[in-house]
Parts: structure tokens; sequence; C-alpha cells
């Protein structure tokens, strides 16, 4: 087995170049699994903080369920996105240890860990963007982050989320969910100075573009410093939100 002293005197002699030095550093730590279907990072944790995750869209059923296995037999856990009822639902059937929750498209197993990390709450301003909401809150809580979702908030009736401004404010971090004209996350971000990390989702009518309303409104924010990501991503700003919480020293 080459060592990593190995490695670099053999890329110093010219012997290997660098990409070949990586790959063979990755298979003698372990940390790359081939299975085929697919090549699985378990030492993604450690470079980055959360796990390898699976994006279902795409994937046949067979190949989820040998995915997940394989990062089952590793550490125990496993979390897929984006399914469908028929792939989801066949997962759960396979690894019945595992929940399946249709609305956010996630399956997940998860053991049970230590005490959360940090207090990240969810936001989100309509019941109809649920999805990405409970996306983003079964991410949180797999990479043992303490998260709570507030539904129903949006500025539609301003009195609901003031009735919540000591709870807003009491968090490490909010993720805010809002489609149509995507206005919540520049109110949140006018009343905490935790960070905000938005997320614009398809809901709306006509004009609403499938999400790009709300889009355009978040990246034009007038309430400074707030992130911005893709739409219905509440996946993503799960995993931006897991970052924020490593930098935090007494977390």
């Amino acid at each position: 087995m080459n060592t990593a002293e190995e490695l670099i005197a053999r890329v110093r002699s010219g012997e290997l170049d660098f990409a070949t030095a990586l790959g063979m550093a990755a298979q003698a730590a372990g940390g790359v699994t081939d299975i085929g279907c697919a090549r699985i990072d378990h030492a993604r944790s450690r470079r980055c903080g959360f796990p390898e995750f699976i994006y279902g869209a795409g994937k046949q059923a067979e190949e989820l369920t040998a995915i997940v296995r394989e990062m089952l037999d590793r550490s125990g856990a496993a979390l897929a996105t984006r399914l469908d009822a028929a792939r989801g639902e066949k997962l759960a059937a396979t690894f019945p240890e595992g929940q399946f929750d249709p609305t956010a498209g996630i399956f997940m197993v998860k053991k049970k860990s230590a005490t959360p990390r940090g207090k990240v709450l969810v936001i989100a301003a309509g019941t109809s963007d649920a999805g990405p909401a409970r996306e983003a809150l079964h991410t949180l809580h797999f990479c043992d982050i303490g998260a709570e979702l507030i539904s129903d908030v949006g500025v539609a009736g301003l009195e609901r989320l003031f009735a919540i401004a000591d709870r807003l404010r009491s968090a490490d971090a909010c993720i805010v969910v809002a489609g149509m004209e995507g206005a919540l996350p520049s109110v949140v971000g006018g009343l905490v100075k935790c960070p905000v990390i938005a997320v614009p989702t398809s809901v709306g009518y006509g004009m609403a573009l499938g999400g790009l309303a709300a889009l355009a409104g978040m990246l034009n924010s007038c309430a400074a410093g707030i992130t911005v990501v893709n739409i219905d991503n509440g996946f993503g700003a799960a995993c931006a939100a897991v970052r924020l919480m490593s930098l935090k020293p007494d977390l």
C-alpha cells in the first residue's frame, strides 16, 4: 500500500502524475467504493462536514437499492432525495428501518445520534411550499442539526410572522422557503442577525414563471447578506446551513 509520503515522492520524481496519485490515495484510504452503477464517496463527511447523499432522480429502483445497501453497510445511514412515490415506497419496503416522506420526496435511514447541534428554523411562506421545506428539514436532521419547521407565515398576513419574531431571533440560521413574488426572505432578513438562506419555490400563478419570479425577487432583496439557492432546492439550503454550523466553535 502506498503511503501519502510515498505517493508524494513518486509525484516529485515524475513517476506518477498528480491526478493518478490522488486516485491511488483515495483508493488506499477506502474512501470510494465502486459498485458498478455508482462510485460512493464515503469520505465526504471528513472533507465537507456532511456525508454522501443520493440524488434519486433518474436512477432505477435497483440502482437506488444497491447504493442504499452499500451506504448502510458502511455507515448505517443513507438519505435519498427527489424520489417519486413508486421508488420511495420500494425503498421503504426493502429497508423497513427507514422512512419515506412523499411530500419531500426523501427516503432516509438514520441511526440515533448525539444531541443535535445548533438551531435552524425552516420557515415556509405557505403550506404549498411544504415539499422544499420538508426536504430541508429532513436533510438537517440527517446531519444532526437541530431544526424546526414553521409553516404558513407568508407576507399576505405579516402578523403571523411578527408573532414568532422572538423565535426567529433565537435561531442560529433561518432557511426561508417561499414562492409567488418571493418576498418573505427580505422581511425575515430585516428582523434577524443570523444567516438567512432563501429558497424560491415553483409555487405561484402565471407570472410566477415556475419560480423564476421568486428567484429574481430574492436575488434583488433589499435585505443585505441573504444567500439564495436554486428553485425548490431545500436540500441545497440545508447543506449551506450545515456548513455554517460547522463554523460555530460552540457547536
